[in-house]
């Protein structure tokens, strides 16, 4: 996605004029369209998703609650796959061979491989293709592209960019057809879309495409989308992954999932849903913002699971500049920016540890989340906090910091009923939970400034088997010119 595909906004700007005004130092070109690509303004979004009400329960020995309510779809009995989202940047073929691997070895199906130019003087993105499909070739890890159209992108272009991509072994198909999707575009008529993609495509190129693009722009949506679009194979949600921009704690809502996937069944067609942790952007020029996540994440695994929808993307597996990266991001695709001082040193791999089960539970068919199971007899899990309070003096500089809480939030899978898991900041417990078989997950008040986050997964015998504890202090002040409100991530060990 771009810069505004990435922040899920569907108000655009001149990405030219953003880099302007930021007044970067002069870098590669392929460095300066990659941080177009990740900076956009605006703070909030015109999306249409309702969202459910938080209890808040703060005593020493429970947490807060967030549950959100989920309605009933349509179930699809289309093959299940689940992608990783990909901003594809400046990279080399080892790093992209290492992307592959380690998406492969957490359960991914593949990568959307997000993709903001098809200029052919674009030789950064090219090669980084190329070194993707290379990396994937010989494996069942399959790769789509996912056009930028935020980026205004020449429809009638896009069939000669893709068709070399699009008949390699390693490009996902279903029943032969290539998949394709895309960030926006639902301004763009059915008619401009046949004549100037699909038909060509066909035509020209012999490649029949399975269109899955987000249409969050089409205004209504997803409501009428199939019967304005015939020529659409399904649709894909970005904005949905998260609540609402807003100044209230809120649950993310899977209202706009649950009608999506109607609407494309009623159809005859697939719901692609998207899954995130949160966003967090911190880049000045009106790009400060905050989208909501203590317990998105686990959030939107369950009612992924209750929807079953045809497929799901996470969002994302290496976009750096919001923060909502599962895997690794390299440091030349960000280099000249300020992304770095927000994003060096926060791993998120942590993340994986329930990415990965909730993917194998997805596929099996399970509905919710006392279905899903660690990989072995152990629990796994992770526990993610900021780092900054959000009483810190330049939290108002941040959109929607009204939005977060001070919590410390966990997220475990456990084999069995029997467990309980302990919850510190500053090394005074917080929280004692109750654990149930499956995944659990908690958001706790209390975080405070000072070392010691953590959390303890205790057997029945009061054991304690399994651990994660956070590397980073939190402070009440920031210590420098970033308002940091990435999250530290900590795998349980």
């Amino acid at each position: 996605m771009a810069s505004v595909a990435k922040l899920g906004l569907l108000v655009f700007t001149n990405p030219a004029g953003m880099l302007q005004a930021l007044a970067l130092p002069r870098i590669k070109l392929a460095q300066q369209q990659l941080l177009n690509l990740w900076m956009s303004t605006g703070t909030g979004s015109t999306a249409t998703a309702t969202t459910s009400t938080t209890t808040v329960a703060t005593t020493s020995t429970s947490s807060t609650t967030m549950k959100s309510t989920s309605t009933t779809a349509v179930r699809s009995t289309s093959t299940k796959a689940v992608f990783a989202h990909y901003m594809v940047g400046s990279m080399t073929l080892a790093e992209a061979v290492t992307d592959v691997q380690d998406a492969m070895n957490a359960g991914f199906d593949g990568f959307a491989l997000n993709t903001h130019t098809i200029s052919s003087s674009d030789t950064w993105n090219t090669d980084a293709l190329n070194y993707l499909f290379t990396a994937a070739a010989g494996t069942n890890f399959k790769l789509f592209i996912s056009f930028d159209m935020s980026w205004g992108l020449d429809v009638t272009q896009l069939a000669a960019f893709l068709a070399p991509y699009a008949k390699k072994d390693a490009y996902y198909m279903v029943n032969g057809q290539a998949f394709i999707s895309t960030y926006t575009g639902g301004t763009i008529s059915n008619s401009a879309w046949n004549s100037g993609f699909i038909e060509p495509l066909k035509s020209t190129y012999g490649i029949t495409p399975f269109f899955v693009p987000d249409f969050d722009d089409f205004s209504g949506y997803p409501t009428s989308v199939f019967s304005t679009y015939p020529i659409l194979n399904g649709v894909f949600s970005w904005e949905s992954a998260w609540p609402s921009p807003g100044t209230t704690p809120t649950n993310v809502s899977d209202g706009v999932d649950s009608a999506a996937l109607q609407e494309a069944h009623g159809a005859g067609k697939v719901y692609m849903m998207p899954v995130s942790p949160f966003q967090f952007k911190y880049l000045g020029s009106g790009q400060d913002w905050y989208r909501i996540g203590e317990v998105n994440l686990p959030e939107r695994m369950g009612q992924a699971l209750q929807l079953q929808p045809d497929f799901v993307e996470v969002i994302t597996w290496n976009d750096a500049g919001e923060s909502h990266y599962v895997g690794d991001f390299w440091q030349e695709q960000i280099a000249g920016s300020a992304i770095g001082d927000y994003s060096n040193g926060f791993d998120h791999k942590g993340w994986l540890q329930i990415i990965t089960p909730f993917i194998q539970a997805y596929k099996a068919g399970a509905t919710s989340l006392s279905q899903v199971s660690p990989p072995s007899t152990k629990p796994v899990g992770t526990v993610w906090y900021r780092t900054l309070l959000t009483s810190a003096s330049c939290s108002s500089s941040i959109s929607n910091h009204q939005s977060a809480l001070d919590t410390v939030n966990f997220a475990v899978i456990l084999p069995s009923n029997g467990y309980k898991i302990n919850v510190y900041s500053n090394s005074n417990l917080i929280g004692t939970i109750a654990g149930q078989k499956g995944l659990n997950y908690n958001s706790v008040p209390g975080l405070a400034a000072g070392s010691g986050q953590k959390i303890e997964v205790l057997d029945s015998l009061n054991n304690v088997v399994a651990s994660a504890m956070g590397t980073k202090s939190v402070l009440s002040e920031s210590s420098n010119s970033i308002c940091n409100w990435n999250y530290e991530v900590v795998g349980l060990s």
